[in-house]
């Protein structure tokens, strides 16, 4: 296995976990040496971007620091390897009627979101803003979404789509988040012994707050659909 000083083992997003000293990279000797190549490569410094451009980069950085909560590091480096997927034209194999194939699809909705910044903050573009005005811009991408409607002539849902479903992709790509969820890396060839409700592989470990997510989920989405009716009875 590569060497790793001590203060990169159980490495985790932003220092978040639930499973407190686990490193799914202890069990690298298990994986197949394809599989091992693959996965250690993600942990590579990001180097020079091949896709997207300076200004590009300047919108879609702190857009993906936002649809992710990455806000402080150490971060999983999730524009690279979405300009590393984009680049070589690795895509999900289909793309929405009225949205380019995602290569395109990506520089558009970025320059719409630049777009939105100049037109409502007297010319700053969406990398000159504070991140709460950058919040701003993507909850309206959301609510659109959210509502079935549409934002700069495309469909919200799908807009939203194309963000997220890339976002989401390459952050669980990453064995700092496989840490962050007690994921412990893939099957082959060693395989699982022990499936069922409870039942652990002896190199996984228990979950240390053993509280279900989706009930505060759920409750997130309630305050912001309240905060939402609330600025609408405003408005009125």
């Amino acid at each position: 296995m590569p060497y790793r000083s001590p203060g990169q083992r159980a490495v985790t997003p932003q220092g978040r976990g639930r499973y407190p000293g686990f490193d799914v990279l202890d069990s690298v000797d298990a994986w197949d040496d394809v599989t091992a190549g693959v996965v250690l490569a993600r942990l590579a410094l990001p180097g020079e971007l091949a896709f997207f451009t300076p200004h590009e980069v300047g919108i879609a950085e702190p857009l993906l620091d936002l649809l992710l909560h990455q806000d402080k590091d150490p971060r999983v480096p999730v524009l690279a390897l979405i300009d590393a997927r984009l680049a070589i034209g690795e895509t999900d194999g289909w793309h929405y009627d009225e949205m380019a194939q995602d290569g395109q699809a990506w520089r558009d909705t970025l320059a719409g979101l630049d777009q939105d910044a100049v037109d409502r903050h007297s010319g700053r573009g969406f990398s000159q803003l504070a991140a709460g005005e950058q919040a701003t811009l993507l909850q309206a991408v959301q609510d659109a979404a959210s509502g079935g409607g549409s934002w700069r002539d495309w469909s919200g849902t799908h807009v939203w789509s194309l963000w997220t479903r890339y976002a989401c992709t390459a952050f669980y790509s990453h064995p700092w988040a496989w840490n962050e969820i007690g994921f412990p890396g893939p099957a082959y060839p060693r395989g699982y012994l022990n499936p069922g409700v409870n039942a652990r592989e002896r190199w996984e470990v228990a979950d240390h707050h053993d509280a279900d997510p989706v009930s505060f989920a759920q409750r997130v989405e309630r305050a912001r659909a309240e905060h939402a009716r609330l600025h609408l009875e405003d408005e009125r």
